[in-house]
């Protein structure tokens, strides 16, 4: 146990037990307790394995490479159609845990050797993604908006053509495009 870590479990108002309890199962199979994005994450070397996080209605295992694991007993769950690699295990209570507490261990270890097998999820490329045709407007009118766009990381355009795309209504994609021209014109992120 990492003492760094122990403020998230002690926190927790809600999902205390629960978090606990996969804590200890993480760690039963040998993996390095880190503080990453401010919850715990445990480590196979530098490459990240599952991480434990809490929402209001759950708290769950996130398995960073979960799509390319074996669900067997169909218990991982794609958090949106937008997310690509990783999988949920969610919990609302702790009987869940202790009674799935061999199974979670197994979707760990297969988990530690997809990643010592170096196996890597197969990302979208950034122009699969749809483009709003307002921002696409944007993009022919603007050649220094295009070349901005496409100087930024492919993390960052998916972001932006997430975004721009969500919104049913031509007006609110509309705003949006303007409203973050400038931050693409500077070559930041929807979240820099």
């Amino acid at each position: 146990m990492n003492p760094k870590v122990d403020f998230y479990f002690a926190k927790s108002e809600k999902w205390r037990q629960e978090l606990e309890q996969l804590r200890i199962i993480a760690l039963d199979c040998g993996l390095t307790e880190e503080l990453k994005w401010g919850s715990p994450c445990y480590t196979l070397g530098q490459s990240n394995i599952v991480l434990i996080h809490e929402f209001k209605e759950y708290c769950a295992f996130l398995f960073f490479k979960g799509a390319l694991l074996s669900d067997t007993d169909n218990i991982l769950i794609q958090q949106s159609e937008n997310v690509q690699a990783a999988r949920q295990i969610r919990f609302t209570n702790l009987e869940q845990i202790t009674g799935l507490a061999t199974v979670l261990k197994t979707y760990i270890y297969q988990a530690i050797e997809v990643e010592k097998a170096g196996l890597k999820v197969e990302l979208k490329k950034t122009t699969e993604f749809l483009v709003a045709e307002e921002f696409q407007t944007k993009l022919n009118e603007m050649p220094a908006l295009k070349i901005a766009f496409e100087a930024l990381t492919p993390g960052r355009q998916r972001a932006y053509l997430l975004h721009f795309s969500q919104p049913k209504q031509s007006k609110t994609r509309q705003e949006r495009v303007e409203k973050y021209i400038p931050q693409i014109l500077i070559g930041k992120g929807l979240a820099d």
